[in-house]
């Protein structure tokens, strides 16, 4: 049996995971450029969109639900060297989410009409009808992405994080070719067919690091468990937790599909840019922290998990804080720089950066949440995510129906972000005062600091953008350089503020890079 790869260090495996996600999330942005110039910001895209977001809603909550409560069961498996009841456990999830699955994409198959039309009251009919033969072609999809996030999961908790980071290549590779070489022919069904093929070969990815440690393929129907059993604890509230995230983007798309056509792809494309920010940092610091959080679940270690916390929450607001400021800074330019091209027109630029303007704030709640979820997970409470979930969710439904309709794209996109916000308080409290799983002023010391820095540095980035615009004439360079210019000028005096108000962050940086080049350097 094979063991875990517990050598490498912490921060390394943080490293690796970012590399492979940022090549992963730049093959996305291509993905999303060819899609944005080939099919613009219209009502195809804003069907296809509609279509994923039923997918994730109905039946991806559950594989999400089943993988995150494998984490902590084998984690704790591998860590006291009981490496075949994990991989007993793991065989099991597998086989259940694989039977539920399947016989509710079934079921999804023949609800596809009606499911729609409650998710997108505003479609006609023409553009409905094509929502349900996209959802109805990507079904098959779901037991693949189930397979995919549940073995993930298993080699994270072996401590290989590499071939689940890598996963977005070939899926956004296939997306791409669709696009290409199959839209002049299958129009936007290229896309549904990208996306199935893509999400079989991300599953094709995950089988190698789990077989060399010793799985097997095979059904299990060990339903007495113990590991399962442990996982049908946590599975309900993840589920639970799980749908209420996917709430928020299907009432953001309702409310969309009545503003107006191409409503509901700029909010995609603008939340895009978001969540890669949201991949290389937050979920970097969740997958590769999850483990080791899980590690020290134990009351007798609840100091050591509450010191992780503390510091992975600094470091995800120390990280986000000058990209939001990018962001907000130079969102015009990069949303015309990235999409700006084909069908992709003036219109749908502006929609477009208006949506990252009111996404991009929600980034800083966004990794607190992420590294409080986790923690909370390894600790075996769910329950307290699912609350602070439920309260961000009441927050985006209610702000989606008031701010949707009276200031359009911005005022949903603003709703999505309070609702970040408010799951971010909710689950600091709760965590500190049921668990003590972190400190709450520590956060809050973090936040100011690093959104004081943040906001001076990008206020001298605005005067340089102003500058800059006012010197060179319009054209791509010259919106390029502005992009330059603004990041140039945001991440040393950002960098600089922080040092001098004494936060560890940038000396943990600092370490990083110097283990980094040590690893790098060529034996003497």
């Amino acid at each position: 049996m094979a063991v875990p790869e517990r050598g490498r260090p912490l921060a390394m495996s943080a490293l690796l995971v970012a590399t492979l996600t940022g090549l992963s999330q730049l093959l996305g942005l291509l993905r999303d450029t060819v899609m944005a110039a080939i099919f613009g910001a219209g009502a195809d895209v804003d069907a296809f969109l509609v279509a994923q977001g039923l997918l994730n809603l109905v039946l991806a909550v559950a594989a999400g639900a089943i993988a995150k409560a494998t984490v902590p069961v084998l984690s704790r498996a591998v860590d006291t060297g009981r490496y075949a009841d994990g991989l007993g456990t793991l065989r099991v999830a597998l086989t259940l989410c694989t039977l539920v699955l399947g016989l509710a994409a079934v079921g999804m198959w023949f609800a596809a009409d009606a499911l729609v039309g409650v998710l997108a009251p505003g479609f006609d009919p023409a553009v409905r009808a094509t929502a349900v033969e996209l959802t109805r072609i990507m079904l098959v999809s779901v037991l693949f992405v189930a397979g995919t996030n549940i073995l993930a999961g298993g080699a994270q908790a072996y401590g290989v994080f590499g071939w689940a980071a890598l996963q977005g290549i070939p899926f956004n590779l296939a997306m791409i070719v669709a696009a290409l070489a199959l839209s002049p022919i299958l129009g936007i069904r290229s896309l549904a067919l990208g996306f199935a093929v893509g999400s079989f070969l991300r599953l094709l990815l995950q089988i190698p690091p789990m077989r060399r440690r010793g799985l097997r393929l095979r059904p299990s129907l060990r339903w007495r468990d113990p590991g399962l059993r442990e996982m049908a604890v946590l599975v309900p509230p993840l589920l639970l937790g799980s749908a209420l995230g996917n709430v928020n983007a299907v009432v953001d798309r309702a409310v969309a599909s009545q503003v107006g056509t191409g409503a509901i792809a700029g909010l995609s494309y603008g939340y895009r840019l978001v969540s890669i920010f949201d991949m290389l940092v937050v979920a970097t610091l969740a997958t590769t922290l999850y483990p080791a959080f899980s590690a020290a679940g134990s009351p007798q270690r609840r100091a050591e998990l509450r010191s992780r916390v503390d510091r992975g929450a600094g470091m995800a607001l120390a990280l986000l804080a000058p990209a939001v400021a990018l962001l907000l800074v130079a969102g015009r330019p990069i949303v015309t720089l990235i999409y700006g091209r084909g069908d992709f027109d003036q219109a749908a630029v502006e929609v477009t950066a208006l949506a990252l303007a009111g996404y991009a704030v929600g980034l800083l709640a966004l990794g607190v949440r992420e590294v409080l979820t986790r923690a909370s997970y390894a600790v075996g409470d769910s329950a307290t995510p699912v609350r602070a979930a439920l309260a961000g969710a009441i927050v985006n439904v209610v702000g989606d129906l008031t701010l949707g309709p009276a200031f359009g794209v911005i005022g949903i996109a603003v709703a999505t972000t309070l609702s970040f916000v408010t799951a971010a308080v909710v689950l600091c409290w709760s965590a500190a005062r049921r668990h003590q799983l972190v400190r709450p002023g520590a956060v809050l010391t973090a936040a100011a600091v690093t959104v004081g820095a943040a906001a001076a540095a990008g206020g001298g980035a605005t005067l340089v953008a102003w500058a800059w615009r006012s010197w060179l004439p319009a054209g791509t360079l010259a919106t390029a350089g502005e992009v330059v210019v603004v990041a140039v000028v945001i991440v040393p005096t950002y960098l600089v503020l922080l040092r001098l108000a004494g936060r560890p962050e940038p000396a943990d940086l600092a370490a990083l890079a110097r283990s980094v080049r040590r690893r790098l350097r060529p034996p003497s």
